[in-house]
């Protein structure tokens, strides 16, 4: 197995950046000595995505309008966790900020990178228990819908292509291997 990094960078050039992202191209030998470019998304901020469960084992999804896709969906509160911040913290900003919800009980689910081809992004992911419901907050740019769910409906939603968020079909992929080992109850 090898573990080293096979790849020679003969130079970097900064292409594009904003507030949450910039995009560098490396001009690089590949792993077999062929030139080539390479370009790389940077993410300036950690995800971070809340699986709630309630005590009757009812989930929320958040519904919006995606940009990037050109689509709706349904996910799990998620957002972004600012240099510098802890993602637990971030995680509970976003879970009152999005569903109006305060969480006792906050256990890390995973980390993941979302799309490592081509991307540094990572995610991480808690589960939030204990809930309280309190007034949501939503930022000017989301348009939000909520909705409470049994958990068996969004496993249900994931394998029909409901719900296509990588982050929520890990989170519930998760979720779901836990109660089947029962760790969750």
């Amino acid at each position: 197995m090898m573990e080293s990094n096979p790849w020679k960078i003969n130079a970097e050039k900064l292409v594009y950046h904003n507030p949450w992202i910039s995009v560098t191209e490396y001009d690089v030998i590949n792993p077999n000595g062929g030139k080539g470019i390479y370009g790389k998304v940077h993410f300036k901020n950690i995800a971070v995505g809340v699986m709630v469960l309630d005590e009757d084992f009812n989930t929320y999804l958040v519904g919006q309008y995606r940009f990037t896709l050109n689509a709706y969906s349904w996910e799990m509160p998620e957002g972004g966790c600012p240099v510098g911040s802890k993602p637990l913290d971030s995680a509970k900003r976003e879970l009152l900020e999005e569903t109006g919800l305060i969480a006792e009980e906050w256990t890390e689910l995973m980390q993941m990178h979302l799309s490592n081809s081509v991307s540094d992004e990572l995610a991480i992911i808690f589960l939030a228990r204990g809930l309280h419901q309190r007034e949501a907050e939503p930022e000017e740019t989301e348009q939000l819908v909520i909705k409470k769910i049994p958990f068996a409906e969004m496993v249900e939603m994931v394998g029909t292509g409901a719900i296509t968020d990588s982050m929520t079909v890990a989170a519930v992929y998760k979720v779901q291997l836990l109660l089947l080992q029962g760790k969750l109850n």
